[in-house]
This record gives C-alpha cells, structure tokens and sequence, in this order.
C-alpha cells in the first residue's frame, strides 16, 4: 500500500486501528488503518460497493465494527459508556448524503434543534448563531423557508450548516457533490475549502467524484473492493503519478471525464 508521507500521527484527531467492517454476515473491508489529521480534508474514495458510506458510519459511531478500533484522541468511541459516546460523537458533525433535514420544520429551526438539545443557549443565541451559519455558507435568506423550497445544492449546504451548528472540529460529508451540476458541485468544493480555512475545520469527505478530490482533498484513502482494504493513502497527485495500478487506473478515468 502507498504510505503516507508528510505529517505525523501527533496531528491525529481521529485514529483507526485494525478496522473490519461487515455488513449481514458478510465481509466489506478489513485491516484498516488510518488516522484523521488535525486541518485536512481527507477524502474517501472506491468504486461502487467499496463500503466508503460503510466506513463512514463507523467513524461517526452508527455501526459497530466487527473488530478494530475508532479512537478520539485516547478514547475508543466504542468502548466507552453510552454517556461518553454521546459526548463524543458531539465533537463531529455530519452531512448526510440526502441532506435528512427535518421537512416539517424551516432550515431555521433544523439548525436551532442540535442548539436546542444539547446547549443551554436561550431563543435569540440559537437563532443568531443558525444565522450565521447559514451565512457562512451562502444561505443567508434561507432561515424562514422550508427545505422542500430548496434547490438541491442549497439543500446540501443547509445539510452542512446543520452539520456546524455546534461548532464541531470534525465534519464528515457523505458525498455532498452526489446529484449536482459541476458549476454547483464546483461551488461546493469551494465551500469544504473555506470552511478547512476559515474555521480551521478538519474534513472527511466521501465522495466518488474524482474533480473534487483533486479540488480539496490534502489526502486519499483509497478502498479496494477486491482485495477488502485500503491499498493507498496520501496526496491525489502522488497517487496519479506513482499509486497502485488500479488507483492509478480510477484516477486517470475521472480526471479524464471531469476535463
């Protein structure tokens, strides 16, 4: 497998040691290890059926791996009690790939009820603060409408906000270019870049979109669907020039389709 090359486990904000994914009795990926680096966007890629969204939901704690570990800094996310995987998972937000905002509430409201539930913030913080992040990502009159009123890549930045409302250091997007145009796919990208300078945001982003890997992405993690693990990881450019065959071979393909 193609080793990472630049900074050192110290940056790690997540590690994931040994992971095996399964899913109803059968194997998906196994042996995987990884870390999460302070800052990054770190982008998971495969083709279809890889277990990328798979891997992701491990991450963030909705499905227990079949052995392995997912540690926040010290901590294993699956060993702890149910009081501390909650305090846990808070440190990380989360875009899903359908945006799952609440269709009986505004975008307003979606973003206030994580403020609502876990802060002690009163009315007006929460909607000052939904505000603001819808501002940061290009929504600023969207707080009163309705998501069903929303364009499908305005629904994916409503989904991010939602995802930043209680000012995570981790923000997991599962394919948030999926079903967008390339001009708003491309504003989207763009979006991930500013949010990773702006708010210093660490990003793992799932996507099979190979444009905007080479867009954000500082690494990629690379999942086999015939050998079941990872067989690269690190910057998108070096695995184009020196990667493995097959990563070499997926690369080239959609760099050539996004060109």
């Amino acid at each position: 497998m193609q080793q990472p090359s630049d900074r050192t486990p110290a940056d790690a904000v997540v590690r994931v040691e040994g992971l095996e994914l399964r899913h109803g009795g059968q194997l998906v990926q196994r042996g995987l290890t990884f870390d999460i680096r302070r800052g990054e966007v770190l982008t998971i890629v495969g083709v279809s059926g890889s277990g990328k969204s798979t891997l992701l939901r491990h991450l963030i704690g909705l499905q227990v791996p079949a052995a392995g570990r997912v540690l926040y800094g010290d901590e294993s996310l699956y060993d702890a009690d149910d009081e501390r995987q909650a305090q846990l998972r808070r440190r990380h937000g989360v875009m899903f790939q359908a945006g799952a905002l609440w269709s009986a509430m505004t975008v307003g409201e979606n973003l206030m009820l994580p403020m609502r539930l876990y802060t002690s913030m009163t009315r007006e913080e929460r909607e000052r603060q939904a505000r603001f992040k819808l501002a940061l990502v290009g929504l600023d009159g969207a707080f009163d409408l309705e998501p069903a009123r929303l364009s499908g890549g305005m629904r994916k930045r409503a989904a991010i906000a939602r995802a930043l409302a209680l000012d995570p250091e981790l923000l997991y997007l599962d394919e948030p270019g999926s079903g967008l145009d390339p001009v708003n796919a491309a504003r989207l990208d763009e979006l991930v870049l500013n949010l990773r300078h702006d708010l210093g945001t660490t990003v793992v982003m799932v996507t099979h979109e190979v444009a905007s890997v080479f867009a954000v992405a500082d690494r990629m993690l690379y999942l086999d669907d015939r050998q079941r693990t990872m067989t690269a990881l690190d910057a998108p450019r070096t695995l184009l020039a020196s990667g493995p065959p097959e990563v070499r071979e997926f690369l080239t393909r959609g760099h050539a389709v996004a060109a």
